[in-house]
């Protein structure tokens, strides 16, 4: 290899192997070990295959079939890994990981035994291939709804919490790899595992700054330095904030923080800043809790009426998102809650 040649194999490898690190990290060595911790790691870990396998291939095209094989089969579990990731996170539940998983790795096994890579890799070039990258595409546009409420906070100008930003890098990292591949034909075939490393060194900086006591990076009240609110106007939004629990305006499924400041005839920065400094909450999770407490009082009272309208009449435009919020919220979930108040 030449100088040039031996800088660009360690830099692409280094992703790779860092992805392992990480990977056993997540699995063993997490704070909790929960299903969100896993599917992280097995996702880091794909990737790694996948990566491994692409610069090993650049530099030494003679490499094994078998090796290059079992690098793009594990492409088949990039997506249901991410899409699985972000589930258990937004939804804090255990998910059921087995249709997402288990089907594939069949299928790739059934192929990979029927048409090995090395006596049908053009079968492998031209139609498994695509597939993958077919599918992997469709579980990054899958894994995309969970990335709405983070959006909904970037179009409202809230502050984010340090854990969207992760979640977003992550989606985000993914889907560039996915892009970086397809696109290799026009660049060059080293560009995903390039590609990898940066990405994979980008959340790593993330993660840092994430732990950092030191640092306000994700901090919404460096955003509002040196600008406090005076004591006669913080009154004045604390009596102005209970409009919005008489007038019910929470009930509206849109509701923005742009609405309410207009209801309440105080500028949105103002708004939000009280929300963030004094409630120490984001907008939307204020919400989401005037939401629990109207869904509390129709399941005290209304008999009538399934669970899930009740929390359509709460202001909750999902019934995922109402089972979810409220389970997090009191623990129980909208039927349990019903069922001990009518005791």
């Amino acid at each position: 290899m030449t100088g040039s040649d031996q800088f660009l194999f360690f830099f692409s490898a280094l992703g790779a192997f860092n992805g392992f690190l990480l990977s056993v990290y997540f699995a063993v060595h997490a704070k909790k070990k929960i299903f969100t911790n896993y599917f992280l790691s097995l996702l880091l870990l794909v990737l790694s295959i996948r990566i491994i396998k692409s610069v090993f291939f650049y530099f030494n095209p003679h490499l094994s079939n078998i090796f290059i094989q079992i690098g793009l089969s594990a492409c088949v579990l990039i997506g249901p890994f991410l899409f699985l990731y972000l589930k258990t996170y937004t939804e804090d539940q255990k998910p059921n990981w087995a249709k997402h998983v288990i089907p594939y790795v069949a299928i790739i096994s059934i192929l990979g035994f029927f048409y090995p890579y090395v006596e049908y890799r053009s079968i492998w070039s031209k139609w498994i291939l695509l597939a993958i990258y077919v599918q992997w595409f469709i579980y990054i546009v899958l894994s995309a709804k969970y990335l709405l409420p983070i959006v909904k906070k970037i179009k409202q100008r809230e502050s984010l919490r340090k854990i969207d930003i992760w979640i977003l890098s992550i989606y985000l990292g993914v889907a560039l790899i996915w892009l970086a591949y397809n696109t290799s034909a026009y660049t060059s075939y080293i560009t995903g595992a390039l590609s990898f490393t940066f990405i994979l060194y980008v959340i790593v900086l993330l993660l840092i700054f994430k732990n950092s006591r030191e640092t306000s990076f994700f901090q919404e009240k460096e955003k509002y330095k040196n600008k406090e609110i005076d004591p006669k106007t913080l009154d004045i939004i604390g009596q102005k904030l209970s409009i919005i629990i008489e007038k019910e305006l929470f009930l509206n499924p849109n509701f923005t923080l742009e609405e309410a400041a207009k209801e309440l005839k105080v500028t949105k920065h103002l708004l939000s800043q009280y929300i963030n400094e004094i409630l120490g909450k984001s907008f939307s999770s204020l919400i989401k809790e005037y939401r629990i407490e109207k869904a509390k009082k129709l399941l005290e009272t209304e008999k009538n009426y399934t669970i899930e309208s009740l929390g359509y009449d709460s202001g909750f435009n999902s019934k995922s998102t109402f089972f979810t919020a409220f389970k997090k919220t009191t623990g129980l979930t909208p039927a349990e809650y019903q069922k001990a108040y009518s005791k």
